[in-house]
């Protein structure tokens, strides 16, 4: 049987209890990827469902801004200047609102995509590039 030399420890063991090892820490490694993407993608989520929440706002807020059109248009047919005047200039202010919360609706859902785990990938590359150093050291 072959044993290798592990100066840290000061004993020998079998390659096949180094390779067992190995397997265990390979396994425990990647369930700790997994737990770290499932981690990144739960926090990405609720971002874009803030996100979202701004669309529904804008469009609520939009909404409005139609009402309050209908009833400029509805006040101007009715009586002379003021009125309406007054129902369009908010108007316009509703549709500016509902404007700025689709612009930050969007930043935010943009922020949230592409939802890929980024520093789950990026640590599975780095634990690979570890392992490719430490298989290219390792005397036989």
């Amino acid at each position: 049987m072959a044993y290798v030399r592990d100066e840290s420890r000061n004993s020998d063991e079998p390659i096949a209890e180094l390779v067992k090892q190995l397997s265990e820490q390979t396994s425990r490694l990647a369930h700790q990827e997994v737990e770290l993407a499932k981690a990144e993608l739960l926090a990405k989520g609720k971002q874009a469902g803030v996100g979202a929440g701004m669309f529904g706002g804008a469009g609520a807020v939009g909404f409005y801004a139609l009402g309050a059109l209908i009833a400029g248009a509805i006040l101007a047919l009715a009586t002379a200047m003021d009125a309406w005047l007054a129902a369009l200039i908010i108007a316009v202010v509703l549709g500016a609102i509902a404007g700025i919360l689709a612009l930050a609706g969007k930043r935010k859902v943009q922020q949230a995509t592409p939802p890929l785990p980024e520093q789950a990938t990026e640590s599975v590359k780095e634990d690979v590039r570890w392992a490719k150093s430490q298989a290219h050291t390792t005397p036989q």
